[in-house]
């Protein structure tokens, strides 16, 4: 069975992956909303009251939903996988928040890195080719998001929602190869960051692989069938 028709089909399990991916996510980056708190506010869940926190946060979970089901609707579609959409991620990530459209004008600095992405005269050129790149290679799928995620996150194409927007990426194109997606922890962030400021793809795509096999025993827990 195709693996984003189970998804797609399976509402408790969709709601499941939706809301640890939103979480998580969202988290790595400071978010303070707890896991009921996300679900509450992804799907109209009334036991639980929104009390204290700042609506950025709010808009992060709800606008982290819609760009995860941008990815689905564009696999169900077979879109290209181009700067168009890697855009339309960004900006879905970043409304109500930060209305930038496209890729950044403004140096930006990683918080608690070394690394200075490049200019952003240098954007548009260096993602043509990241696109380009990325359609030609033919390495081991796990190696290829790896590497495509470290160097993603180096440039830095946009000016807020890179984190969020790269982690879509790698779902993306698990789910498109017919892989069980992945959830990278907030309690693995230090690993996560490790693994990205050293550039260590090896070990990054061997524990994407690991994290996607401990996702699909998850979902033989929701039904399954592989």
């Amino acid at each position: 069975m195709n693996i984003l028709e189970f998804i797609l089909d399976h509402k408790e399990y969709l709601e499941d992956f939706i809301t640890r991916s939103t979480y998580h996510s969202n988290a790595i980056e400071g978010s303070t909303l707890t896991y009921a708190e996300t679900y509450a506010i992804l799907y109209n869940d009334n036991r639980f009251k929104i009390e204290g926190k700042e609506p950025k946060e709010i808009y992060e979970a709800i606008n982290h939903k819609k760009a995860l089901e941008l990815v689905f609707k564009n696999l169900q579609n077979h879109e290209e996988f181009n700067e168009n959409f890697i855009k339309q991620l960004n900006e879905t990530i970043n409304r109500d928040i930060k209305d930038t459209k496209g890729y950044r004008t403004v140096q930006v600095f990683i918080q608690g890195s070394e690394h200075i992405p490049p200019e952003p005269e240098k954007i548009p050129n260096l993602m043509m080719y990241y696109t380009y790149n990325y359609h030609h290679d033919e390495q081991d799928i796990f190696a290829k998001i790896a590497k495509y995620h470290v160097e993603f996150e180096k440039t830095h194409p946009f000016e807020d929602g890179n984190g969020r927007t790269g982690r879509l990426l790698i779902n993306y194109e698990l789910l498109k190869n017919n892989l069980p997606p992945v959830v990278i922890a907030k309690e693995d962030r230090v690993k996560y960051f490790e693994l990205l400021r050293n550039n260590d793809v090896n070990n990054f795509a061997e524990w994407l692989k690991d994290l996607s096999k401990r996702e699909k025993e998850r979902m033989e827990k929701f039904g399954f069938k592989f």
